[in-house]
């Protein structure tokens, strides 16, 4: 079908020709100026064009199998929509020549029948329901972690506060048992030097009486000799 055959299709809708021709430039001269200008056209159940924009890269002449660099450039760009996808590919019935088929209505209306929009109703209640488990669950453990991180730091703190107090006693019993010693000690030091001092006239004395004993002997030996010389 081309631009005449389109005009002469929907010319008995419209009023004439005429009016049909002028009704597709004008929609077709609003699609080109809005794309051109970088916007979006979409059109419910029929598709979307818009502008896409191409690097500069490098293609192959298919005549001559030439490796050409190609600049970069914009494009315009059609996505069919959903609606239209499923009438081409025959999962849904298409209207009646008196209806139009890319209007706007309700959900379903297009379907081949109430099953579909039952199986489509029960897959988005299933996913509403799988989502809300999830965030459930997620909440869940989300509180669980949480308090296990509270247990963990109570029995911290209280195990630090009942340790502390035998930590302070262990402390104080050895500045008690080192404040014992040191008089004990003393004590000790203060024998040994008293004893020291009570050994050393005695070691004096005997060194004293040792000379006597030297002139006891020589006595001896002068007596000796003068029996001699008798």
């Amino acid at each position: 079908m081309n631009k005449a055959q389109l005009v002469e299709a929907i010319a008995d809708k419209l009023g004439g020709r005429q009016q049909a021709a002028d009704a597709v430039d004008a929609v077709l001269d609003a699609i080109v100026r809005a794309v051109v200008a970088g916007d979006r056209v979409s059109v419910t159940g029929f598709g979307s064009f818009e502008k896409v924009d191409r690097p500069a890269r490098y293609a192959r002449n298919p005549q001559t199998g030439e490796r050409v660099r190609v600049k970069k450039t914009s494009v315009p760009r059609f996505r069919a929509g959903q609606g239209f996808k499923d009438l081409v590919a025959g999962t849904k019935k298409l209207p009646k020549g008196g209806e139009v088929s890319v209007k706007k209505a309700p959900k379903g209306s297009l379907s081949g029948g109430k099953a579909t929009t039952k199986a489509a109703a029960k897959k988005a209640t299933a996913k509403k329901t799988a989502v809300k488990k999830t965030t459930a669950a997620k909440k869940t453990a989300a509180v669980k972690t949480t308090a296990a991180k509270k247990t963990t730091a109570a029995k911290k703190a209280t195990t630090a506060k009942k340790a502390a107090p035998a930590k302070k006693a262990a402390t104080t019993t050895k500045a008690a048992a080192a404040k014992k010693a040191t008089p004990a000690k003393k004590a000790a030091a203060v024998k040994k030097t008293a004893a020291a001092k009570k050994t050393a006239p005695a070691k004096k004395a005997a060194a004293v009486k040792a000379p006597a004993r030297k002139t006891t002997a020589r006595k001896t030996t002068a007596k000796k000799t003068a029996a001699k010389k008798k």
